[in-house]
């Protein structure tokens, strides 16, 4: 379509308008990702992405833009910085063996509702000002490599744990994308600044970065907690520590994230007390409190039984006080083999007792 702009001056007004929307940055990566693709297959050819078969079942097709969304010709991405206002110190919360560790990332409202307000919020100034066009939001929900647009917008660089770098911002942060019909001026990749610093590889609890830019999923704590639908395997469960939804580990060891950036949505800011919580008090959550506590949090979409499983794991962990093992002896008789089977696991780490 025409717009009466220049590439260059058509990309300069978009980056403004998502800095309105909310964005604290804003950049253009153009859709070919052959190298990407080459390693996205390697991946999957491995069997690294565990039972997450959506990875596999989309393939090659996570890397072609314009297949994914017929007649995309750019690609807008976009970063939204979520370090939670007023959390508890997240080494101080790992260190609490009581009490239940949470992915900063997760402790307010589901991020994927937030991105997804504002990424429609720049998609409707963008028509508005320009006319209708072709495009399509992403919000981590649909098969976009999100990581390696960003990297190519300029964004940051991919960083040795594979997760996105800034030298402004660390790692914590939200990635979304607009795919539109429109030809904007493309960004710079960034330079990558890693040099010979392995801090997140050696501060993996389960050794899941198996090599630099290389994750193997199954053995990573956020994949078992959260993706992973069947039992914890007992190899990765004393690694776990407290970890009961997701893991930072690597981001927290990343001298980059001493320039993590608080967000300035509220929306991110804790929620029931979920950066400071006592894992016997969340393991006794009914599956109606469950559902009511965390109506709007991206945490409930594991579902009763796997958040039961992961408190269990991290109960087994925990010292063998009064309030630990009756908390465990509560949930002896479960429904679910998988909380059974989890708990025993745990009263056996205890002694039984």
């Amino acid at each position: 379509m025409g717009t009466g702009h220049s590439p260059a001056a058509l990309s300069a007004l978009v980056k403004q308008w998502g800095r309105e929307a909310g964005f604290d940055a804003v950049a253009i990566a153009g859709i070919e990702l052959a190298e990407e693709e080459a390693r996205l297959l390697e991946w999957l050819g491995r069997g690294w992405h565990g039972a997450m078969d959506y990875m596999a079942r989309h393939g090659a097709r996570r890397a072609r833009p314009a297949e994914l969304v017929p007649g995309t010709a750019s690609v807008v991405s976009v970063r939204l910085d979520y370090w939670p206002a007023g959390a508890r110190d997240a080494d101080e919360a790992l260190a609490d063996a009581e009490a239940g560790y949470v992915s900063r990332y997760a402790l307010g409202r589901d991020y994927h509702k937030v991105l997804r307000a504002r990424l429609q919020k720049l998609a409707d100034r963008m028509v508005a000002e320009l006319g209708p066009f072709t495009y399509r939001a992403f919000t981590d929900s649909a098969p976009v490599m999100e990581v390696a647009l960003a990297a190519r917008a300029g964004l940051g660089w991919r960083g040795k744990h594979t997760l996105l770098l800034s030298r402004e911002a660390g790692s914590a942060y939200f990635l979304g994308e607009l795919f539109v019909g429109l030809d904007l001026a493309r960004d710079a990749p960034a330079s990558a600044h890693c040099g010979t610093c392995e801090r997140c590889i050696d501060a993996c609890p389960t050794r899941a970065i198996v090599a630099p830019y290389q994750l193997d999923a199954r053995r990573c704590i956020s994949y078992l907690t959260i993706e992973n639908p069947g039992p914890i395997p007992p190899e990765f469960r004393e690694a776990m520590g407290n970890r009961i939804y997701g893991c930072d580990d690597c981001q927290l060891a990343c001298p980059w994230n001493k320039y993590a950036r608080v967000g300035a949505a509220p929306d991110f800011a804790p929620r029931n007390g979920l950066d400071a919580a006592a894992l016997a008090g969340l393991f006794a959550w009914t599956e109606a409190e469950f559902a009511a506590r965390l109506e709007g949090s991206a945490i409930r979409r594991i579902g009763h039984e796997r958040w039961l499983r992961n408190i269990a794991v991290a109960l087994g962990n925990a010292p063998s006080t009064p309030a630990v093992l009756a908390a465990l002896h509560a949930r002896a008789g479960h429904p679910s083999p998988l909380v059974r089977e989890h708990v025993a696991w745990a009263l056996a780490r205890h002694g039984g007792r």
